[in-house]
């Protein structure tokens, strides 16, 4: 009896560290040319558990997203695939119209903003340029729990209304006195993209989310301290 609790609690403490054991993280740094131009400069997870290979595919599918041109997301678009066609059509827009039209360029730089034993927040800065008067720039972030998976609103968050209400007076507190017409005379409305660092919450409005191109990006950070109550976990 005594053996088969040991042997129980032997193999509940080997799952548990297995999944609460924290990642480390290198970055990767690639650069492609053949072609088209594009840098890679991105946090990897090390290892080889389901935990890390599952964040390093949602940053891989993340990047591949943005470098093909498909109507809808493709949760299975594998980079090395979307590499090669970026700089195959690239390839073939220059043989269609010439050498001297501007040459097609991408750069998507990442960073581990946050990361606890029940949460990592990664924030994905991109860039392409495919031809047009300016290249689109954004901020994307990814928060994961323990296991890889990634989190979605309101498993971080306990009420939308209420954070929104308490959001919206610190964005008002913060901009008081700026000419910046944010929200077009709309009501005020929470980010695509909410990470965290040690400081707290960052509230990351990309640009055209909110105000015009010129204005650039609106991005905030709120400490926890504030933001407790409406947390589930950090």
């Amino acid at each position: 009896m005594k053996q088969f609790i040991l042997l129980s609690l032997c193999l509940s403490l080997f799952f548990s560290c297995a999944v609460t054991a924290p990642l480390i993280f290198t970055e990767l740094n690639e650069l492609y040319e053949d072609n088209a131009v594009i840098e890679l400069n991105i946090p990897k997870a090390e290892g080889n558990t389901e935990q890390s290979k599952a964040i390093n595919n949602i940053i891989e599918n993340h990047i591949a997203n943005m470098l093909v041109f498909l109507e809808e997301p493709s949760d299975t678009l594998q980079l090395n695939y979307a590499i090669k066609s970026f700089d195959s059509e690239y390839k073939s827009f220059k043989e269609g119209f010439g050498e001297g039209n501007m040459a097609w360029d991408a750069s998507f730089d990442g960073e581990v903003t946050y990361q606890s034993p029940e949460l990592i927040s990664i924030a994905i800065n991109s860039y392409v340029n495919s031809g047009g008067a300016h290249g689109n720039s954004n901020v994307t972030f990814y928060n994961f729990d323990a296991y890889g998976n990634v989190l979605q609103f309101d498993d971080l968050f306990e009420s939308k209304e209420r954070l929104t209400s308490v959001v919206k007076t610190y964005f008002e507190e913060e901009t008081k006195g700026s000419d910046i017409n944010y929200f077009s005379g709309e009501e005020f409305y929470l980010p695509a993209n909410i990470g965290f660092n040690d400081e707290g919450v960052i509230f990351f409005y990309n640009v055209y989310e909110i105000a015009s191109y010129a204005d650039g990006i609106t991005e905030f950070t709120i400490p926890f301290q504030i933001l407790e109550s409406y947390l589930k976990f950090y």
